[in-house]
């Protein structure tokens, strides 16, 4: 007889579609405890510009976990801006901790919008083997992100649009593996046998309601201080080449600090990048039909997909 895989829940969507506020009502109900898949929002000092919930360390059961709203949430305002976080480390971290949420009886919710996180964790893939080119790395690095980006299109026309764009260091690698190997970075990415067994929701909403809503989540970052938050990060030595400071929000910023733009055309750049890429993670998400679409929001739907998948 095969061995019964765990249950997870996965709750996903672009950016600004609510995933955070539906996972913690959601997680209530079920008793269950969230693991974060958002790239950005692992980073400490980075509050504002990654829509970071609000919360407090406390320490739980064997270690410590953000609370929000009451809710352990894990893979969370973890890693120093400075510092390197990579896919496999965020893999083995995650599945950690829903080995650990489970063995406490609880259900472990994988709630993010960065694709690579989940599918990481829900098909158990094996990271490329392509060791890093400290020499190739180094020239590229000498480019700017959209001559990177085109560079990349060029040399793998097929997959190209399915790597983080505004994130120069998944695109470096992404080239890295391509030019070694003349093949895709995607294709050294094998599947292994499953871990989890996934229930995966994704939060729909019509375009024009997601870029309104995206447009005020950034007019609200910036009454919040997001211009304040850059500065200090900059203060502290956190240079624009950094992955993080090379995120959305801050990368502007950052060029506004500069005197690059005003802050009007940065909150602009702001709000068209960040449209663009729920554009491109709308693309990423609706390529796996194994997702379960809900329409914004939609609480009691949800629960009937989780209490039915809980059985």
């Amino acid at each position: 007889m095969s061995k019964k895989l765990p249950k997870i829940v996965v709750i996903l969507g672009p950016t600004a579609s609510g995933k955070t506020a539906l996972a913690i009502k959601l997680a209530k109900e079920f008793n269950g405890e969230i693991i974060s898949a958002d790239s950005r929002q692992i980073y400490k000092k980075m509050d504002i510009g990654t829509a970071k919930p609000k919360g407090v360390w406390e320490k739980t059961v064997g270690s410590e976990a953000y609370m929000v709203d009451g809710v352990p949430h894990y893979l969370m305002d973890i890693v120093d801006p400075g510092k390197n976080f990579t896919l496999s480390d965020f893999k083995s971290r995650a599945v950690e901790k829903i080995n650990d949420i489970i063995a406490r009886g609880k259900v472990p919710f994988l709630v993010g919008g960065t694709g690579l996180y989940i599918w990481s964790v829900i098909d158990n893939l094996d990271m490329p083997k392509v060791e890093p080119n400290k020499k190739l790395r180094k020239e590229l690095e000498k480019k700017t992100l959209p001559e990177l980006v085109a560079l990349l299109k060029q040399l793998d026309s097929e997959n190209w649009s399915k790597i983080d764009l505004n994130n120069p260091r998944r695109v470096i690698r992404a080239l890295e593996v391509s030019i070694w190997t003349g093949e895709s970075f995607l294709k050294h990415k094998t599947k292994s046998r499953p871990i989890v067994k996934a229930l995966q929701i994704g939060i729909s909403w019509p375009r024009e309601e997601l870029y309104e809503r995206i447009n005020k989540r950034i007019d609200n970052q910036i009454k919040e201080g997001l211009v304040e938050e850059t500065k200090k990060l900059v203060r502290q030595k956190y240079s624009r080449n950094m992955p993080s400071m090379s995120s959305i929000g801050y990368k502007q910023i950052g060029g506004y600090l500069r005197g690059e733009t005003s802050l009007e055309e940065a909150v602009e750049m702001i709000k068209r990048d960040s449209r663009h890429y729920a554009k491109r993670q709308i693309t990423w998400f609706k390529r796996d039909k194994r997702i379960k679409w809900i329409a914004s929001n939609d609480f009691s739907e949800a629960h009937k997909l989780i209490k039915k998948f809980l059985l």
